[in-house]
């Protein structure tokens, strides 16, 4: 049995987790922690063989007043938690990083491929303070301490936040849509929560970039989103000229229609964790 602690009660990807292994019940043991107070400090973490850390703030903020905040509990809290894990005996501790540490720069007009030589270069708060969480916790890394940093694109699945359900609306209202070729790396929920379990079970160390076996072209998605509710969107390029002037300009085109890829050969691994393609995570989103 592995005894695993999640801290960071009630975030998607947690409960995700938690929810993805009761299927194993006989080989995993779960249990969950609220950090939002200093009590986790008292917490015995020494009956635990992981530490999945995903406590954190998850979405990018652009006032100057919480900076402070995001530093505090993504940067220092992570550091923190993951001291304690390796004083008090925890064999593998898990942060959930982001894509984000790389900037959030993606354009229509232009396709940005991230590989192993790229350098991260945060353009906000949000992304410094997980790549400054990450620089803080994989100095602890030795023989008996494991950390496993995870830098995923976007998440997405039944209750996730983002751009992924605001698509999904569109999807079922408009009769039309554009249809720009554009590429993005994603993550269903379950290939992530299905990676995470072998991550723990053959017990890693390190930097991992696990995305769909696919990337993702916006139009594709609504259409596949459309259909998985009985619909049929018509895709148009008559609009793309327009919005491509406009990614010069406007960030919304960028952040739909934007490009930003991991390198596919980044996120292989030695065991299958792929279990949905593109076409079978949109339908099980949509109908579960």
């Amino acid at each position: 049995m592995i005894n695993i602690l999640i801290t960071g009660a009630n975030s998607y990807i947690g409960t995700s987790f938690e929810k993805w292994l009761e299927k194993y019940l006989d080989k995993y043991s779960i249990d969950t922690l609220d950090m939002r107070d200093n009590e986790w400090k008292n917490r015995d973490f020494s009956k635990y063989d992981v530490i999945f850390h995903v406590a954190g703030i998850a979405h990018v903020s652009a006032d100057p007043k919480m900076e402070q905040l995001y530093y505090k509990v993504n940067r220092d809290l992570t550091i923190q938690t993951a001291k304690k894990a390796k004083a008090e005996g925890v064999k593998q501790f898990i942060f959930m990083s982001s894509i984000i540490v790389y900037g959030d720069s993606s354009h229509i007009n232009h396709k940005r491929v991230i590989d192993k030589n790229t350098v991260p270069t945060p353009s906000n708060f949000y992304g410094r303070s997980k790549l400054e969480a990450e620089q803080g916790i994989m100095p602890l890394i030795d023989d008996k301490f494991k950390v496993v940093v995870l830098r995923p694109p976007m998440v997405y699945g039944k209750g996730s936040k983002g751009n992924y359900p605001k698509l999904a609306k569109v999807a079922q209202k408009l009769p039309i849509f554009v249809d720009v070729d554009n590429q993005r790396s994603m993550l269903h929920i379950d290939n992530l929560c299905e990676f995470i379990r072998l991550i723990v079970k053959n017990e890693e160390s390190g930097l991992f970039f696990p995305q769909n076996s696919e990337y993702v072209n916006t139009a594709k998605m609504v259409k596949i989103i459309a259909e998985a509710h009985g619909k049929n969107i018509r895709l148009t390029k008559f609009f793309n000229p327009a919005l491509k002037l406009m990614g010069n300009f406007v960030g919304l085109v960028n952040k739909a229609f934007g490009n930003l890829v991991y390198d596919k050969s980044m996120s292989e691994y030695k065991e299958d964790y792929r279990i949905r393609d593109l076409v079978e995570s949109v339908t099980v989103t949509e109908r579960e």
